[in-house]
């Protein structure tokens, strides 16, 4: 975990929107200083799932607009891994992420709370997507965190997992969402754009005054930059829920 700054070692917006939470509530510190994770192992598979699945499926389509998620493939989580529970027509997924989409060194990596709403468009569909729908199905099979690591290592080093497609980039509209104990509900509206590993100054984030949020590559090759919005996908103001932590 990185201090000091705004750029943290994550792989999502779920540990991203986490620590964007800590640091700006000046508790960075105070976190890395409780060492030990709260999470250290895996929850009993079912704590992971959502009993009704059309309430999930709701939930997915709330990362988007309803002119977005209305046309798009949604997924939903089974005990072995994410299926598809609705056809698309624009190329766009959604889905609820789980806490291991965070990135390896999150320390809700197996937070069972968290609940992600997000919608890909279709390149990063493509190009980002299948790398947590695969590691959902190692974490679902019960394969330990370090064992991830390395078979995200070595994938890595055999050329298998591809940067982001140009132009890839997500919502995280939904008011529904659960981005870890640190933000306790959805943090902002926002959309995140990902790119191959870059320096975040490129784009200027996590300075004071450009509202441009990073998280740099780490194991995965995604530099990923948070912007937040408005509104949430309903159309309602950010300040009329959930949006509970400056920034």
């Amino acid at each position: 975990m990185r201090h000091g700054r705004w750029t943290a070692r994550r792989g999502s917006a779920l540990g991203a929107a986490a620590w964007l939470a800590f640091a700006c509530l000046g508790l960075a510190g105070a976190a890395a200083a409780q060492g030990a994770t709260p999470y250290p192992a895996m929850a009993p598979v079912g704590d992971y799932l959502m009993a009704d699945r059309d309430a999930e499926i709701a939930l997915a389509r709330s990362a988007a607009p309803p002119s977005v998620s209305g046309d798009a493939e949604v997924l939903v989580l089974g005990p072995q891994g994410y299926v598809s529970a609705a056809p698309g027509k624009n190329g766009f997924v959604c889905v609820v992420s789980r806490a291991w989409f965070s990135g390896f060194h999150d320390d809700g990596f197996w937070n069972p709370k968290e609940r992600g709403p997000i919608c890909y468009n279709p390149e990063a569909a493509r190009s980002v997507l299948p790398t947590f729908l695969t590691r959902t199905t190692w974490a679902l099979s019960g394969v330990s965190l370090p064992e991830m690591l390395k078979r995200t290592q070595a994938a890595m080093a055999a050329g298998k997992i591809p940067v982001p497609e140009t132009g890839s980039m997500t919502f995280m509209l939904s008011k529904g969402g659960y981005l870890g104990d640190a933000v306790g509900g959805p943090w902002h509206p926002h959309i995140m754009f990902y790119m191959p590993p870059i320096p975040t100054t490129d784009w200027g984030a996590d300075l004071p005054g450009t509202r441009v949020f990073s998280t740099a590559a780490d194991v995965d090759p995604y530099t990923m930059f948070y912007i937040p919005v408005a509104t949430w996908s309903d159309g309602t103001p950010a300040e009329s829920a959930g949006a509970k932590h400056s920034m």
